[in-house]
């Protein structure tokens, strides 16, 4: 049986972890370094690191964070944040990055897909998808979440699933940060033609909510959340041990 991972996501800001809402109101965290070592060290199966400002400000992911998380932690490593073109893959993989998340640069040049995929592997490219509904409709939002695309986000997913994208991060709008469980709907719409990993982001307040989510939507791979770890307000061994609890199957240290 596949495990289900949990993986926690630093959103940086001028080398700093900063939190908000619905893509909103941030507030500063922590050093990512801080965070990262203890989350490595708690038992995460991966790690989320997001340069949240670089595409909307257009320059290329600030490196020195990244390479010190990168060296020291010792689970896989997901970048993202200003990615644009090939160049910027190379950059952060060589700063310590397992796979390398496109967003916004894909939105602008989605032959960054296919390009990536071929040059290092679908495994290495990730598809982070910013949705918020819209009329009844999921649309694709870009720089951070400032910009409505007008697309449609499944019809999204499913043409960079096609051009190579080894994984989907899919993350609700609507629920960031609100802390009243994921986006349930909006990842089943997804899984249900996805035949990729389904990394579910956006709303998780509670261990019952990462409960809830491996039941309602069994294809999601992994929750991805921040600011419950963050803040402490759930720890990822006592997550683990309560999602083992009730019968789904997570990696434990």
């Amino acid at each position: 049986m596949i495990t289900k991972r949990i993986i926690p996501c630093l959103d940086v800001r001028n080398g700093r972890v900063v939190k908000g809402v619905n893509f909103e109101g941030l507030s500063d965290v922590a050093r990512p370094v801080d965070l990262a070592k203890r989350y490595s060290d708690s038992g995460a199966d991966e790690l989320v690191f997001y340069d949240i400002t670089a595409s909307a400000e257009g320059r290329a992911l600030f490196t020195d964070a990244l390479r010190e998380v990168a060296s020291q932690i010792f689970i896989p490593l997901t970048v993202g944040g200003g990615i644009r073109t090939l160049a910027d893959f190379e950059r952060v993989l060589a700063c310590g990055a397992d796979k390398v998340s496109v967003n916004s640069g894909a939105i602008a040049h989605p032959e960054i897909i296919g390009e990536a995929a071929r040059r290092y592997g679908s495994q290495c490219v990730v598809l982070s998808v910013d949705a918020k509904r819209v009329d009844g409709r999921y649309h694709v939002f870009a720089r951070g979440g400032r910009e409505d695309t007008g697309m449609d986000a499944l019809l999204w997913i499913r043409r960079g699933i096609d051009s190579g994208a080894g994984e989907i991060v899919l993350n609700s709008i609507d629920t960031d940060g609100v802390k009243r469980g994921f986006d349930l709907e909006m990842l089943a719409a997804v899984c249900d033609f996805a035949q990729v990993p389904v990394i579910a982001s956006g709303g998780a307040g509670c261990i019952g909510d990462f409960v809830e989510l491996f039941r309602a939507v069994p294809k999601v791979d992994a929750g991805l959340a921040a600011s419950i770890f963050h803040f402490g307000e759930v720890e990822i061994p006592v997550l683990k041990a309560a999602l083992a609890q009730e019968g789904i199957n997570v990696r434990r240290i």
